[in-house]
């Protein structure tokens, strides 16, 4: 082979690998910016999701809380109402401080039936049962349809009941909150 022929073969493989090498680095480039935006996008899933477990989270904890309040609300001016039939003092006042302690209660139960699982449902349930009797219970004393010595008795048993039943639910829902084991 003449210096002329391996010459130009010389400079046709050094022409060749220049232009492979360029073709190779660019690929490999790509690739990694490939790879560093799909990382990219999943770090932005993750957080996503991570954001909407908190939030999810943060709405239970508000509506608990709401609820946790009305409740013992509701239960306070239950009490205060059978405080008033056994000493035969029911005023207006009262029996209005019931009815809007009880409207709040329905109000945050209602929320609660969309927010919460069912685990919390279920003792929430319970509380608003239980307090409805001891509603009922009051409220017949109070127009003359029952007997105030019987009633008076099923009225503080589910006074004490309600006390109970709201411990439970606190409880269920800390545990739901991961406050508590």
């Amino acid at each position: 082979m003449s210096s002329s022929i391996s010459a130009l073969v010389i400079a046709f493989a050094g022409i060749a690998g220049t232009l492979t090498s360029g073709l190779l680095t660019q690929r490999s480039a790509n690739n990694n910016k490939l790879r560093e935006l799909e990382r990219a996008d999943q770090q932005r899933r993750e957080d996503r999701t991570y954001q909407a477990e908190q939030a999810a989270v943060e709405a239970r904890r508000t509506c608990y809380v709401s609820l946790n309040i009305a409740a013992r609300l509701y239960q306070t001016a239950l009490t205060n109402y059978l405080v008033a039939i056994r000493a035969g003092a029911v005023t207006d006042e009262i029996r209005t401080d019931v009815d809007e302690m009880r409207r709040e209660h329905r109000a945050r139960h209602a929320e609660a039936q969309m927010v919460v699982p069912d685990s919390v449902l279920e003792t929430a349930g319970a509380v608003n049962s239980n307090l409805g009797k001891f509603y009922g219970i009051l409220k017949s004393i109070d127009l003359g349809t029952a007997s105030p010595s019987e009633a008076v008795e099923a009225a503080e048993a589910r006074r004490v009941k309600s006390w109970d039943l709201l411990g439970e639910m606190r409880a269920v829902m800390r545990q739901d909150l991961g406050i508590v084991p």
